[in-house]
C-alpha cells in the first residue's frame, strides 16, 4: 500500500473575477522509503500539491489517503493531530525562532507530542548529530549560515521520527556546497528510516538523487520517471 494516495485533486483559487485552476483532477501515488521529487515550471501547482498532501490546505475535490487515513475526511482538528503526530516539513525559509538556540528549535514541537523535556533533550541533541550540527546545538539562527539553519530546520522535522516528510523548495536559498549536503541528508533520511520524503524543487541536483521524479504542468502530472540509481533513470513513463 502506497504511504500517500491522492486521487481526482482539483484546486482554484479567485483572482478579482477570474477563477485560476490550479490542479486540474490530479492523481498521484508515492512509496514509503523512496525520496520522490516533484519537479515543473513556477505556477504549475507544485507547492499547492504538496501542500494539499500534508494536510495544510483542503482540496476543492478529491481525497487524500495518507498511511491508510482519509486525511481530509475529518475535521481541521483531525488533520491538525494527524500532521503532529506523523508528519514532518521543511522550508525554503527555514522558519526558525531568532532567540532560541539549535536545540530548542529542534525540541519545540516535541513538547506538543507530549515528551517529558528529558526525551525532548535526548531526541533533539540525537537528531543534529544526525545532521552533522551536534557542536552546534546552543548556537542560535544568527551565528549559522544558511545551510546549517535549514539542517536545524531538518533535525526539527527528524526528531519527531515522522512517517512522512514534505520539503518544499529546502535548497534554493543555499550555495551549492550546502545545498548538496542538505540533498544527501534527505536521501538518507529516506532510506535509512524507511521515511517516505516528497520534495518539491527547482533544483537539477536533485533529480540525480531522487528515487522517483514526476514531472508536473499546469495542474497535472505529465511524466513519471523512476531512478535506478544517481547515476540515471531506470524507465520513463507517463501517468494519468
Amino acid at each position: 500500500m502506497s504511504a500517500l494516495l491522492a486521487s481526482n485533486l482539483y484546486k482554484s483559487y479567485a483572482s478579482g473575477k477570474l477563477r485560476i485552476d490550479v490542479l486540474r483532477g490530479l492523481s498521484i501515488a508515492v512509496e514509503a522509503g523512496r525520496l520522490t521529487l516533484i519537479e515543473g515550471p513556477s505556477g504549475c501547482g507544485k507547492s499547492t500539491l504538496l501542500s494539499i498532501l500534508s494536510g495544510l490546505q483542503r482540496p476543492d475535490a478529491g481525497s487524500v489517503t495518507a498511511l491508510g487515513q482519509d486525511l481530509w475526511r475529518g475535521d481541521n482538528d483531525a488533520v491538525d493531530r494527524f500532521r503532529l503526530q506523523h508528519t514532518g516539513f521543511v522550508f525554503q525559509g527555514f522558519n526558525l525562532f531568532s532567540a532560541l538556540s539549535a536545540l530548542e528549535q529542534v525540541m519545540l514541537p516535541l513538547g506538543y507530542m507530549g515528551m517529558t523535556r528529558a526525551e525532548a533533550i535526548d531526541r533533539s541533541q540525537a537528531a543534529l548529530v544526525e545532521v552533522g550540527l551536534g557542536d552546534r546545538i546552543d548556537s542560535r539562527p544568527a551565528e549559522l549560515s544558511g545551510g546549517e539553519k535549514q539542517r536545524v530546520a531538518i533535525a526539527r522535522a527528524l526528531a519527531k521520527r515522522p512517517q512522512l516528510l514534505f520539503a518544499d523548495e529546502p535548497t534554493s536559498a543555499l550555495d551549492a556546497a550546502s545545498g548538496q549536503v542538505v540533498i544527501d541528508i534527505l536521501r538518507r533520511v529516506a532510506h535509512e528510516h524507511d521515511t517516505t520524503v516528497l520534495c518539491v524543487s527547482h533544483d537539477p541536483r536533485l533529480v540525480s538523487h531522487a528515487d522517483r521524479v514526476l514531472g508536473m504542468e499546469d495542474g497535472v502530472i505529465l511524466n513519471d520517471r523512476k531512478m535506478q540509481s544517481v547515476s540515471g533513470p531506470e524507465k520513463d513513463g507517463n501517468v494519468s
